[in-house]
This record gives structure tokens, C-alpha cells and sequence, in this order.
């Protein structure tokens, strides 16, 4: 099962207030056709469907069983209502494009829309996939620009794209999505999503670090190879006798020690002669016998 299936099933098993039940029941009818039929290849926003239409109606809505075409072959499942529907089609605001204040009154019932419109259009990739991505399909820019705007609420900073004949509102950051998740209270879902995500932040930032330190190391390697050509050139030239002693000392060393770094180079310096040399110290003689190796080039 697909991460975005089983979000759902977690979902759809949530027990939620009698007041919520319009709100939910107004986004699933909305999202999936301006009709009271619902299409779905999940079998629990199915059954949750139903059981909210029955509780708050007090009809049955018509169930339908068909096998699906695509490539899985999934069923799918089309609930319709087919008694009172005038009253439940102006009660679910079913008859405007963007339903009235009331269906979306407070916090709570915004976040009971939101979660009917997730159970009818939302997918969202399991976050081991190489991005992260949660998406809605509406069919209205109009509706998309209310629905984004309705998500921005909680800072998701969701965007809207044309895509075909329908428009996506698509939320791209890991930690947004994160959020989206808090807000369906699809606790196992945000569990699960989390630690992968951190995983996989932990494991991105040590190979940033790795990568890093390999960089540092080649280009030490490559200053010192410089270096070492440099001394190598002054004594081809018979120019070693232009340094002073202390210069001499540090270009033997280089030679003698070709892949160490400046600190290395000063720690070994002043272990093997006695005499303390600062990285810093090392740093500069090797500039004055750079400059030289340039004159000498010259």
C-alpha cells in the first residue's frame, strides 16, 4: 500500500464531533464532483463516507464495486446519494463554488475541510522517495486559490499549478508536510514521517561534511604538490642559497614530508629540530619561498 493510502486509513478511522460531519462530508462531495458522488480506490474513506452520510441524514447512500482499469487494477468504490438531494446538496454548499462561512467556521472545522479534501484528493509521497512532495487536484483555479489560501493559514506555504485541464495546490517542504500531517491528527503517519525525514537530514548533512572534508584534503594535497614544485625548481635553478636558514629548513621539510598540512608540517618542525614553529610561521616562509620560485620562473 502506498504511503498516501495508508495516511488515509488512518484518517478515516478517526472518531470526530457531529458538527465536523457536513464540514468533511461538504469537501469529499466538493473535491470529487459538484454531484453527490464520491469515487475512490480507498475502501476506508469509503466506509467513512457512508457512515456520515447515514448518522447525519439518516439515509443510505448507494454503494457501488467496480474494477478498477489502471495498471494495478484496484477497486473502486462510488458511493452515491440518491435521496434528499437538494437539501444535502444546499446544506454541503454543493450548489456554489466556495462553500459559505459557516462550513469552515472555526479552527476546527477548517481542519475537519481540510481532511475531507485530503480523503478525496490529496496524495503525499512516502518520504524515503527522492522528494518530498503532498498535492491536491481540484478542478476550479478558483477553488485551488481558496484551498491554498486555507492551508497558507498554517504557514504551509502551498502554491498552485495549472496542471492539464485540472489545478494542483502542492506543498514541497519536508517539515511543511510534516505540519500538514499534525493537523489531519495522523499521528502514526507524522511518527513515521519524521524519523525518516530526520534520517535522511542526518544523512544528507554527513555526506555535505564528508564531502567537505574530502574537498579540504584534495586541496591541501594539491597546495602542497605546488609547493614541493616550487622548492624543487629553486634547486634546479641553484637558488636554494637565496633563502635564509630558517626557509631552508622549512623546504626540506616540505620535500621530506610532501602530503602533511601547514600544522603537521610545523609540529614535526619543532619536534625534530627543537626549535617551536608556529603554522603561521610555516605559512610565511613557504610564501617567501613561493616568491621566489616566481622570480626564479621569470
Amino acid at each position: 500500500m502506498s504511503f498516501t493510502g495508508i495516511v488515509k486509513n488512518e484518517v478515516s478511522k478517526l472518531e470526530i464531533q457531529e458538527i465536523e460531519c457536513i464540514t468533511e462530508l461538504s469537501s469529499l462531495f466538493r473535491t470529487s464532483s459538484k454531484d453527490l458522488k464520491l469515487i475512490t480506490e480507498n475502501a476506508s474513506v469509503a466506509r467513512r463516507c457512508f457512515k456520515m452520510i447515514k448518522d447525519t441524514y439518516g439515509i443510505r447512500a448507494v454503494i457501488t464495486v467496480r474494477k478498477g482499469y489502471n495498471y494495478s487494477k484496484n477497486y473502486i468504490y462510488i458511493i452515491e446519494i440518491k435521496d434528499k438531494e437538494e437539501l444535502i446538496k444546499k446544506d454541503l454548499c454543493l450548489d456554489q463554488n466556495i462553500p459559505s462561512d459557516y462550513i469552515i467556521d472555526d479552527e476546527q472545522l477548517l481542519r475537519a475541510y481540510l481532511r475531507g479534501l485530503f480523503l478525496s484528493c490529496g496524495s503525499i509521497n512516502d518520504p524515503k522517495t527522492s522528494r518530498y512532495h503532498l498535492e491536491f487536484l481540484v478542478d476550479d483555479l478558483d477553488y485551488a486559490n481558496f484551498i491554498s489560501d486555507k492551508l497558507n493559514i498554517y504557514d504551509l506555504n502551498s502554491k498552485v499549478l495549472k496542471r492539464e485541464t485540472k489545478y494542483m495546490i502542492y506543498v514541497k517542504e519536508a517539515e511543511k508536510i510534516g505540519d500538514f500531517l499534525r493537523i489531519l491528527n495522523a499521528y502514526q503517519a507524522v511518527l513515521y514521517y519524521e524519523d525518516i525525514r530526520i534520517y535522511r537530514d542526518h544523512k544528507n548533512m554527513t555526506n555535505r561534511l564528508n564531502n567537505c572534508e574530502q574537498a579540504n584534503v584534495d586541496k591541501m594535497i594539491m597546495t602542497a604538490s605546488k609547493q614541493v614544485e616550487e622548492i624543487e625548481l629553486i634547486i634546479q635553478s641553484g637558488g636554494l642559497d637565496l633563502l635564509d636558514e630558517r626557509e631552508q629548513i622549512v623546504a626540506e621539510y616540505r620535500l621530506k614530508y610532501k602530503e602533511s598540512s601547514l600544522l603537521e608540517l610545523s609540529e614535526i618542525i619543532s619536534i625534530e629540530t627543537g626549535n617551536k614553529i608556529t603554522k603561521s610561521g610555516v605559512y610565511h616562509r613557504i610564501k617567501k619561498i613561493s616568491s621566489l620560485a616566481k622570480k626564479l620562473k621569470k
